[in-house]
C-alpha cells in the first residue's frame, strides 16, 4: 500500500462534542480576515453584542404592574332578605397613572337589576352595551322587564359565546329575584356563574373576600349567633371594607359608588375615599 493511500485514509481529531461551544482558537482561525470591501480586522472571539446608547440623564421607566392596560377595577356585591347592594370605587387607572377618578363600575340594567364589572374598561362598557341592547329587545318583545335570574342566563350565554376570544370583564350582578329576595350571581369570563349572597372582584378582592366570609358568612367563628344580615349593617360593613382597601390597594380609592336595590327601587350614594 502507498503512502499516499495511508495519509488519504488516516482518521482526522476529533471535533467538538454536540452541544459543546467551539474554543475561542478554533472561532478566530475559521473567521477570515478581512470582512467586506473595506477591510475591516475580526479579531473578536466571543459572541457580538449590540450595544444601545443611553442618555446620562435618562432613566428607565418603571416595570409594569400585574399587567398595565387591564387593570381590575374593584367590585362588591351583598345579598339580604330584601335587598341587594352592588358597589364600587371610581378610580380608572393603568399602571402608575390615573385617568379618571369618576368613573363608577356599577350599572343599572333595569329597576331590580345592577351589574358591577371589574375588568377591561373597553370590554365593561362593551358588554354592556350589548346587555342593554338585549333587554330593550326582550321588552319590546315580551312587553315586560326581564326578571334577574333571566339576566344572569343571558349574560352567562354572552360570554360562553366569545369563550375563543372572551371579554376581559369579573361580571357581578346584583338585584331581587322574582319572590323579592336578594340575589347576587357572579361569573368568570368564559360564561361560568352560580349564585352567592356576597362576592367580591378587582383588585382588592384578596382582602375583601376573607372579611366578607367573616362577617357575613360568618365563618372561622364560634359561639357566634347567625343573625340575618339588615340593610343598616351591611351598609356599614361595605363602607368599611372599601376604606381598609383603599389604604392598602393603589388601584383603589377615589370614591365609593353603592347602589342599594329595594323593592321600592335603585338608590346610590356616594362616599370619599383617599385620593393618593
Amino acid at each position: 500500500m502507498s503512502a499516499d493511500w495511508k495519509v488519504r485514509f488516516t482518521p482526522e481529531p476529533p471535533g467538538p462534542k454536540a452541544g459543546s461551544r467551539p474554543s475561542a482558537d478554533c472561532t478566530a482561525s475559521a473567521r477570515p480576515a478581512a470582512r467586506g470591501a473595506r477591510g475591516r480586522s475580526s479579531a473578536r472571539t466571543g459572541p457580538r453584542s449590540r450595544q444601545v446608547p443611553v442618555r446620562a440623564d435618562s432613566t428607565p421607566p418603571p416595570p409594569p404592574h400585574r399587567g398595565a392596560g387591564l387593570r381590575p377595577r374593584t367590585v362588591l356585591a351583598i345579598a339580604g332578605e330584601d335587598f341587594s347592594i352592588v358597589a364600587s370605587d371610581t378610580r380608572l387607572s393603568e399602571g402608575y397613572s390615573i385617568h379618571t377618578r369618576d368613573s363608577p363600575k356599577c350599572y343599572k340594567l333595569t329597576d331590580k337589576t345592577v351589574i358591577g364589572c371589574s375588568g377591561f374598561h373597553g370590554d365593561c362598557l362593551t358588554l354592556t352595551k350589548i346587555i342593554e341592547a338585549r333587554l330593550k329587545m326582550y321588552k319590546h318583545s315580551n312587553n315586560k322587564t326581564m326578571t334577574t335570574g333571566a339576566i344572569a342566563a343571558m349574560l352567562s350565554t354572552i360570554l360562553y359565546s366569545r369563550r375563543f376570544f372572551p371579554y376581559y370583564v369579573y361580571n357581578i350582578i346584583g338585584g331581587l329575584d322574582e319572590e323579592g329576595k336578594g340575589a347576587v350571581y357572579s361569573f368568570d369570563p368564559v360564561g361560568s356563574y352560580q349564585r352567592d349572597s356576597f362576592k367580591a372582584g378587582g383588585s382588592a378582592s384578596a382582602m375583601l373576600q376573607p372579611l366578607l366570609d367573616n362577617q357575613v358568612g360568618f365563618k372561622n367563628m364560634q359561639n357566634v349567633e347567625h343573625v340575618p344580615l339588615s340593610l343598616d349593617r351591611a351598609m356599614r360593613l361595605v363602607k368599611d371594607v372599601f376604606v381598609s382597601a383603599a389604604e392598602r390597594d393603589v388601584y383603589t380609592g377615589d370614591a365609593l359608588r353603592i347602589c342599594i336595590v329595594t323593592k321600592e327601587g335603585i338608590r346610590e350614594e356616594t362616599v370619599p375615599l383617599r385620593k393618593d
